[in-house]
């Protein structure tokens, strides 16, 4: 006997991602021809850079639209996990770009160039308010997995923007060309932080660890003391994609008659303490399972 709660939250993210997409796409046309008419190596930089970040959006917004799909024969939990490959394949992408950007800006330093101070300044704070108004409609889409790597790109093309408009204030008024090489390497070393933590989360999901922010003892030990619950074994804990948690387990009670008002105490303590409300749970009699197991809680 199983209870099965399935819970999904609305998807608000591919409304979101599509803006998003959008605004980066048309804003790095701006930029090629802003660098092309300057000359500003900078500019062209970044315009690939953002190239690239809509790439990601667009990835976003298919797997976001992916992930609306039902659950089917073959995919019987259905089509979430594909923002967190998203998610996985957007890292990597951003790993790549740091490195990328680490590279030029170190030959930077070794071989200073001449900047137009002055055009980056001006193309750099209309892509700040591009990238100020693509993080804010992200920010308040739906927080999954896949919406936090989107916005990791586009916060990426908001912190070089503001960089580039430091770096093009500093050189128009010192002509002190390390600013941007320096400013860029320190962009990177915050994207590279966020990346990390992204995808440790994605392949946290992927491995199907318990979730950080739950032990499994405590969950265990907690249905253990549920009126009715004489045991807890088989407890696993995991995430089916970035926004659902999901738990199964054997309990063991006294009488399999009162199943009924147990389960309910048990879900309700689940959703209430820990916010789980994918639940499957095997109810077993005390004379089926043998001697009563002295710890409570047991896992495989």
């Amino acid at each position: 006997m199983h209870d099965h709660v399935h819970h999904r939250n609305g998807n608000g993210a591919l409304r979101p991602l599509l803006i998003a997409f959008l605004l980066t796409l048309g804003f790095s046309f701006v930029e090629l021809v802003g660098g092309w008419l300057s000359g500003s190596l900078a500019l062209l930089s970044d315009a690939g850079h953002m190239l690239t970040d809509a790439f990601a959006l667009a990835l976003g917004a298919v797997a976001a639209a992916l992930a609306k799909k039902p659950a089917d024969r073959d995919l019987s939990f259905g089509w979430g996990r594909a923002e967190v490959l998203a998610a996985v394949i957007n890292g990597v992408i951003m790993l790549l770009i740091v490195a990328g950007i680490s590279f030029a800006a170190i030959d930077r330093l070794r071989n200073p160039q001449p900047v137009q101070g002055a055009t980056v300044m001006l193309i750099a704070a209309i892509g700040l308010l591009v990238n100020v108004l693509a993080a804010w409609t992200l920010y308040r889409g739906e927080r999954t997995i896949n919406i936090r790597g989107a916005l990791l790109h586009v916060m990426g093309d908001l912190l070089g923007s503001m960089a580039a408009l430091v770096s093009g204030a500093v050189i128009y008024l010192s002509g002190w060309l390390p600013i941007d090489p320096l400013l860029s390497l320190l962009i990177c070393l915050l994207i590279l932080i966020s990346c990390v933590r992204l995808l440790r989360d994605a392949v946290d999901v992927l491995m199907e660890r318990v979730p950080r922010e739950l032990s499994l003892p405590v969950v265990g030990e907690t249905l253990a003391q549920v009126s009715g619950v004489r045991s807890v074994h088989d407890l696993h804990i995991w995430r089916l994609d970035s926004s659902t948690v999901s738990l199964s387990a054997h309990i063991v009670v006294d009488d399999l008659s009162a199943w009924s008002a147990v389960l309910e105490r048990l879900r309700e303590t689940l959703i209430k303490r820990f916010g789980i409300e994918h639940i499957t749970l095997q109810p077993e009699p005390i004379d089926q399972v043998g001697p009563v197991i002295i710890d409570r809680v047991s896992t495989p």
